[in-house]
């Protein structure tokens, strides 16, 4: 059987080859369903388009688009869209992948999706993106829906890129479609909490995870890359708990203070900065030295790759919460295994995001929607359930969280493809 070029022999560090070795590795927990595994490393479709727009003055430039469905046998495709130069079809795949591990570890009823364009978005009038939003969403649009595949917010798209997705898909089919993305403005059928639910994904997860190796939060050390919704939110509730930011990293910058930030000016500084470089209460360092940071808790919520064996080798964490998608190599898991180093891994960890857009896909359906303080609850819940099982599995066993929540993922959507079956 001949392989199809986009498989041919990834890379180990790359997105997708990450990926396939993490699939690899829960081969031996699936028991009589490991018959299906390749299932798990073929996406379902993958759709890649070219987005013509006229820019502000009159030259017309095309970017690529693309947009994955890696498996739907649990349900619709669900997963964000990213705007970033570095985007590419390997990585899209990778992170479509994961959202079909994601969505089935908290049991969500989705399948794992996608969508990304090469684009810097910073170099675009706000009529550009629109324009851009907008032609991307016409082109995809054969294969989005509130039943097939919902969009969502991901790195460099917001609330307004989603409003503009709904109302071009709206527009298209001659029906106001609230449900067909999520991360929506709120009086556009969006859910309260959504913007901070990823963050307080990992919060939950973090405070959990502590708890089992008698960490106290209180006075904990924590070192943040990435300093967007999800580093940021996350950062707050952690101090909220008595824990001290120690490092932050962002596209701006790197900061330190050994004695922790004053969340209450640091917020301010980021939202009027766009991120932490030049902050007055802290002290400049190199970006490869945030690896070397005094800590207890390290959070990764920037891009993926980031965490890789030379620097794992360095990390002086107990405690590694994956607050972004992939940011650890394979070869980088194994190391701090060695150390002894606790990895909660993204696919449980920031699933908290994806939670609550469940929730705000569940509320436009019903055009009932529920207060934050339910929602919360209702996150909070499924978290910990959802780690509780992942947990009991990897005692069972001996295998990393990531091992035992990907087992747990990949038996729900084998399932699923063996009950429905082969068609035609």
């Amino acid at each position: 059987m001949t392989e199809p070029l986009s498989y041919v022999h990834p890379t180990p560090d790359s997105p997708w080859g990450t990926y396939l070795m993490q699939v690899d590795r829960v081969a031996p927990y699936l028991g009589h369903l490991a018959r299906w595994i390749d299932t798990l490393k073929r996406p379902k479709r993958a759709l890649i388009v070219d987005i013509p727009i006229e820019l502000d003055d009159g030259t017309i430039a095309h970017f690529e688009g693309y947009r994955v469905q890696h498996n739907m046998s649990r349900g619709p495709g669900k997963g964000g869209v990213r705007y970033h130069p570095d985007v590419t079809l390997e990585e899209v795949m990778a992170l479509a992948a994961w959202m079909s591990v994601k969505n089935a570890a908290v049991n969500l009823p989705y399948g794992g999706a996608k969508g990304g364009i090469r684009v810097d978005p910073a170099l675009l009038s706000l009529k550009e993106l629109e324009r851009m939003t907008r032609r991307y969403t016409s082109e995809i649009g054969i294969i989005i829906g509130p039943q097939q595949d919902i969009p969502a917010p991901d790195v460099n798209t917001n609330p307004q890129v989603m409003a503009w997705m709904m109302d071009t898909y709206s527009m298209n089919t001659g029906t106001t479609a609230t449900g067909v993305v999520t991360g929506k403005p709120i009086h556009l059928g969006g859910s309260l909490g959504r913007v901070k639910a990823t963050g307080r994904g990992v919060f939950v997860t973090g405070r959990e995870a502590a708890r089992r190796i008698n960490l106290d939060l209180n006075g904990a050390r924590v070192a943040v890359q990435g300093f967007g919704n999800v580093g940021s939110a996350a950062a707050e509730l952690f101090a909220q708990a008595g824990a001290k930011i120690v490092a932050a990293q962002d596209h701006t910058g790197c900061i330190h203070n050994a004695n922790g930030f004053d969340m209450a000016e640091l917020m301010p500084h980021v939202k009027s900065n766009g991120g932490v470089g030049g902050f007055k209460g802290a002290e400049p360092m190199k970006n490869e030295e945030f690896w070397d940071t005094d800590c207890e808790i390290l959070i990764p919520a920037a891009l993926e790759g980031q965490i890789t064996a030379e620097r794992a080798r360095r990390i002086k964490a107990r405690l590694v919460l994956e607050g972004a998608n992939g940011p650890t190599v394979p070869a980088g898991d194994d190391v701090m295994a060695d150390r002894g180093i606790l990895v909660v891994p993204d696919v449980i960890c920031n699933a908290g995001g994806v939670t609550v857009s469940y929730f705000e896909w569940v509320q436009d359906f019903s055009s009932f929607f529920w207060t934050e303080d339910e929602i919360n609850v209702r996150l909070d819940k499924i978290m910990v359930d959802a780690l509780k099982r992942i947990w009991a599995l990897a005692d069972q066993h001996k295998i990393t969280l990531r091992t035992a929540t990907f087992a747990v993922a990949c038996e729900r959507i084998l399932q699923a493809r063996v009950e429905r079956g082969l068609y035609p």
